[in-house]
């Protein structure tokens, strides 16, 4: 309803769109085809219109995926200084012709490439940019401007970009006035600069894991947010080419009886929208869209879990003539949901595609 030039009614006359229902925007929206198609039918104008605030979106999404990791650009070979596979395992074998698919844990070893005072001192020469020293931890940072982002909900966010010695963040400029940033003179800011480069190790190591060998007949098994291809050679000169995965997939994998998922990574790991647990006696942990906002909804109870599962923290409210009940958001809902999962332990750990 945001958008300027188009009202959410007008939106909904002209292309016969349905976008709300009772609970406000819907969870299962027209797929995209049909939102291009429609749009055929429109005059100029309004295509013009609506067209510009779809590509402002796409923007806005595919430099969230490639801040996040997950912009799928084909098959790619992955460079480090260092590959060593520190675990391998079987987890299938096909039958007819003992081809295996294996899962490789590869620890990943990269050289830091950290931002040098020089440049730091040298994005200073534009106007735009401003010296920044945080008051609480001493960091510095520039802070030049980032383009502007059409929220979900049309309104136009303004943004800047803060550039570290080892990071670049992307934040709403409102941001800025609620932190501790400020500008600080050169002096300052260089001293700062330097004492952080002098913290940065020189290299840095992680964890990847990788499906690799024959995927065709447990394609169907692996996550489908992403069907990313990688390459990549190990220090000792093995040829590995496969498919990432999360840790949560290989917990849900590797177990022997129940997966395993520690209460706060489960909370983190529902908040982003990505998994659904299943639990025992019928339950289920999923986001959620209602009213507008995410949640986390406990769904399958039967009435004798009412009162019990009221007790542990969650709420419950009535909604299309439905009882539904759901984990706070807030900084207790990791609390009440360790008090669920104890009582009622994950089964299955499903992962889905991003909302």
């Amino acid at each position: 309803g945001k958008v300027e030039g188009c009202s959410l009614q007008g939106f909904e006359d002209a292309t016969g769109l349905k976008l709300i229902d009772a609970n406000g925007i819907k969870d299962e929206l027209p797929p995209i085809t049909t939102f291009l198609n429609r749009l055929l039918a429109l005059t100029i104008d309004l295509q013009n219109v609506l067209f510009a605030a779809f590509e402002q979106l796409l923007s806005a999404r595919i430099e969230g995926a490639i801040a996040s990791g997950t912009y799928d650009a084909g098959l790619e070979t992955l460079l480090a200084e260092s590959f060593v596979v520190a675990d391998r395992r079987v987890i299938y074998t096909h039958p007819g012709t003992g081809a295996e698919t294996r899962l490789l844990t590869i620890i990943e070893r990269r050289r830091n490439r950290p931002v040098t005072l020089d440049e730091a001192l040298d994005r200073l020469s534009d106007s735009c940019a401003v010296p920044l020293v945080n008051e609480r931890s001493g960091r510095a940072a520039v802070q030049v401007p980032a383009p502007s982002f059409m929220l979900d909900d049309g309104e136009i966010e303004r943004r800047v970009r803060l550039i570290r010695p080892m990071e670049h963040n992307s934040l709403p400029l409102k941001m800025m006035t609620e932190s501790h940033w400020a500008e600080a003179d050169r002096e300052r800011f260089g001293t700062a600069w330097q004492a952080e480069l002098a913290e940065v190790p020189e290299f840095t190591d992680s964890t990847i894991h990788m499906v690799a060998g024959l995927l065709l007949p447990i394609w169907k098994r692996l996550p489908d947010e992403s069907t990313r291809v990688y390459r990549l050679q190990t220090d000792a000169r093995e040829r590995v080419i496969g498919r990432k995965v999360s840790a949560t997939w290989v917990a849900n994998v590797l177990a022997a009886d129940a997966p395993k998922l520690a209460s706060d990574a489960a909370f983190a790991a529902l908040m982003e929208g990505r998994t659904v647990l299943d639990l025992s006696e019928g339950l289920q942990l999923r986001r959620v869209r209602v009213m507008g906002a995410y949640r986390i909804e406990l769904s399958g109870f039967t009435d004798t879990m009412r009162d019990r599962l009221r007790t542990y923290g969650l709420f419950s409210e009535i909604i299309s003539w439905k009882l539904r009940m759901f984990v706070p958001t807030d900084e207790g809902g990791v609390e009440v949901l360790a008090k669920v999962l104890e009582h009622y332990r994950i089964e299955r750990i499903a992962e889905r595609e991003a909302a």
